[in-house]
């Protein structure tokens, strides 16, 4: 999986951040331990739940 940055996730409606977020998790699901796959997806994830946080306590 290719890493997503905070710079293309705010660019995302929220659907498109939960889909991500889908897409994210299954490639973490379906890597290998210690790969460059899984770092990039737990990266991503961690990004994705970031960006949505935000989201959530702007008014």
């Amino acid at each position: 999986m290719e890493l997503i940055t905070k710079f293309e996730l705010a660019a995302k409606s929220e659907n498109e951040l939960h889909g991500l977020l889908r897409k994210a998790f299954n490639a973490l699901a379906n890597s290998a331990p210690e790969s460059h796959k899984r770092r990039n997806a737990l990266a991503s994830i961690k990004n994705i739940q970031n960006e949505l946080n935000s989201r959530a306590f702007r008014p």
